[in-house]
């Protein structure tokens, strides 16, 4: 296994949830962290939280789902932090109901922000890691992407269309020693998932925890050059 420590990552949305306990998994390995999101001040905090770990640590606020702020702010992000080693795309919004009473913008946002937004960041990222000649993306999807639900037609969408597009990836950028993971985890305990958890009945102490997935991510990450994970499904053992 390779040790991680002094590489560069950018976690998009990465202030809280998922997406910042991915953050605080990679400072804690050494690594020097970037994440983006939309609150200023919750990533602020959430820069703090990353730096007292010892590392180096910046963040950017910009809205995934459009194209020309995320080219902006990440050739800002790039030339001041570095370019990065390790990209994790795991910005996402849900939003539940009936294909039929979803409101068309609400679909189009949940399209635009989870897999718009995933191809956007990496066509801003991949080039220098292209130059570099290695690094590591990994794309978190959903069990909602392998099966769709009555009530989720635009998240297992969104989720669907990021499996196909992180395939592709990976069958391009390994010729390029670039490895690209597609992650597709069941429910995951966080303020996104608090209505699934209702649907469903399902328990927030029992399902799957933000800490459970980036363990995960952090044990991909050290695999020696030579050897890629390019799918894998985590599942909560009994919900």
């Amino acid at each position: 296994m390779q040790n991680i420590k002094g590489k560069k990552a950018l976690v998009t949305g990465g202030s809280r949830g998922l997406g910042k306990a991915i953050a605080l998994a990679l400072a804690k390995e050494g690594v020097d962290v970037a994440i983006t999101g939309r609150n200023s001040k919750s990533l602020e905090e959430t820069v703090e939280e990353i730096k007292n770990l010892g590392v180096n640590a910046t963040y950017s606020v910009f809205n995934v789902a459009e194209k020309v702020e995320v080219k902006m702010q990440l050739e800002r992000l790039i030339e001041s932090f570095g370019a990065f080693d390790i990209l994790i795309n795991n910005a996402g919004i849900a939003a539940f109901g009936g294909f039929l009473e979803m409101e068309e913008n609400d679909w189009e946002d949940i399209v635009k922000t989870n897999l718009f937004g995933a191809y956007y960041v990496s066509k801003a990222v991949v080039p220098a890691m292209v130059e570099l000649g290695s690094g590591d993306i990994i794309n978190v999807s959903s069990t909602a992407g392998l099966k769709g639900n009555a009530v989720t037609s635009a998240y297992s969408a969104s989720k669907a269309g990021l499996i196909g597009l992180s395939e592709s990836m990976m069958f391009e950028l390994r010729k390029k020693n670039i490895r690209v993971t597609t992650l597709t985890p069941s429910t995951i305990a966080s303020e996104m998932s608090k209505d699934v958890l209702k649907i469903t009945d399902g328990d927030p102490e029992k399902v799957l925890q933000p800490e459970d997935f980036a363990e995960l991510i952090v044990d991909i990450l050290k695999f020696d050059k030579r050897a890629m994970l390019a799918s894998a499904s985590l599942w909560s053992t009994n919900p």
